[in-house]
């Protein structure tokens, strides 16, 4: 006997998967591709499916779109988890796909997170994708220039599902709330905005969305056959939200990157977001500390070399104390570098200088400044004419420290920023001393 419930249906069945659409005309989002007229929209509604890969975030309809196209193709369909199958599997699938070409027959494998097969898996499926034995429909949530061989990537289009809108999971909720596969049956009681607060929430992920309204739902109080969802509850059910970061993934170097170049645009608050959006996540701050010191000699250097003083300080305090107590010395050291003055002089230098180190990785170190320990590098004229600054009164010589072939090469161009500014002067200085007494 079925099990009947508050939603009248089976009460093992979760609403994300009881609300899953079955047509193209139920599915919320990705207008950019279904929307008609859209190129994907056009593929599915005329058969001209070819091998494809959705790549996107979690819940935004990456399978569901897949099982739309299942129940609209001709062809036979299997659905191949990458998580429970392996090598083995895949040659029986493709076995069964070679036997269905042979009568005539197309068949679509849908692969769900396809970036958790390994090369040889992936290698797998490609002859047949080749010679037209399968359509392959792969999701995955990770950069398929990353994770999905490049062969394999050359034959199937790549289609971006983006994360829902606010106003797109609202939607999708109202219509949970009527719709008879969700509470139509019920009389539920919750304020609109409580739904705008789900969707806030959901992050652009429908599945949590609708599984953030079922535990309200769930939760609420329950009178006269209405329930209502008060908001206390709400706030109980989505007091920790989780946050999109993979630490090995896109994801961790997008906004590492939003971190750093927040930092370069002088942007406190964007990059204060961004270092707390990594550690709420759960980003090592050891890490993030490291990407800091040298943001302090990249971006800044010169122009301010106390920053990589409050740097290496900020990593230190990391170390000792660790999470949740460091974020406060990472929000200083970031704080400090976005507003002291920027200059990127030290890391052209080392730029300019390491193609030529690498270009004349041969070139001998001058004479006059090599070391002489013993009697026969004496005898070759190692340090011989060497000069030591310290017995002039300038505190400076004119001798040569670079290869003949980069003689007068300049690397080092400080900027007018900052403190920087004072070493410009100074190296202007030393430059001019040292050419008019370079014949002397």
């Amino acid at each position: 006997m079925e099990q009947q419930t508050l939603f009248g249906g089976d009460a093992t069945r979760p609403l994300a998967d009881r609300l899953r659409p079955q047509t193209l005309d139920d599915f919320f989002g990705q207008t950019h591709l279904l929307g008609e007229g859209k190129v994907l929209r056009r593929l599915i509604e005329n058969d001209q499916v070819s091998s494809m890969i959705f790549w996107g975030p979690p819940g935004v309809g990456k399978t569901t779109l897949a099982r739309i196209i299942a129940n609209r193709t001709k062809s036979s369909f299997i659905d191949f988890s990458a998580v429970t199958s392996g090598i083995k599997e895949i040659r029986e699938v493709m076995k069964s796909a070679e036997d269905n070409r042979r009568f005539g027959e197309r068949t679509i494998v849908f692969v769900d997170e396809i970036h958790r097969f390994n090369k040889a898996q992936q290698d797998a499926f490609l002859p047949f994708v080749e010679k037209g034995s399968i359509i392959l429909i792969g999701a995955t949530t990770e950069n398929p220039s990353f994770e999905v061989n490049g062969a394999l990537l050359s034959r199937c289009k790549v289609f971006v599902l983006q994360s829902l809108s606010a106003d797109e999971l609202t939607g999708l909720l109202r219509r949970a709330l009527t719709s008879k596969r969700g509470f139509g049956g019920q009389q539920i009681h919750m304020e609109d905005d409580m739904l705008g607060m789900i969707a806030a929430f959901a992050n652009g992920d429908a599945r949590t969305a609708l599984s953030t309204l079922e535990m309200v739902v769930l939760n609420g109080d329950t009178e006269g056959g209405v329930v209502t969802v008060r908001p206390e509850t709400l706030e109980q059910c989505i007091s920790k939200k989780s946050l999109l970061y993979d630490k090995n993934g896109e994801e961790h170097y997008n906004i590492i990157s939003a971190l750093h170049k927040s930092m370069r645009n002088s942007d406190p608050d964007a990059a204060v977001y961004w270092l707390a959006r990594m550690l709420e996540a759960g980003e090592d701050p050891l890490y993030v500390a490291r990407r800091v010191v040298r943001f302090a000699s990249e971006d800044v250097g010169m122009a301010d070399s106390r920053g990589l003083e409050v740097a290496v300080a900020a990593y230190q305090a990391c170390h000792f104390i660790g999470m949740p107590e460091c974020t406060v010395h990472l929000a200083h050291a970031v704080t400090y570098l976005s507003l002291a003055p920027k200059s990127n002089a030290l890391y052209m230098a080392y730029e300019s200088a390491k193609k030529d180190a690498l270009q004349q990785l041969a070139e001998p170190v001058p004479l006059v400044i090599r070391n002489a320990p013993t009697r026969l590098m004496k005898e070759l004229h190692y340090g011989a004419g060497y000069q030591y600054a310290h017995d002039t009164e300038e505190k400076l010589t004119n001798m040569q420290c670079l290869p003949d072939s980069l003689e007068g090469r300049t690397y080092y161009r400080p900027t007018d920023q900052g403190s920087e500014a004072k070493y410009k002067q100074r190296l202007e200085q030393i430059k001019a001393w040292k050419k008019a007494h370079r014949d002397k």
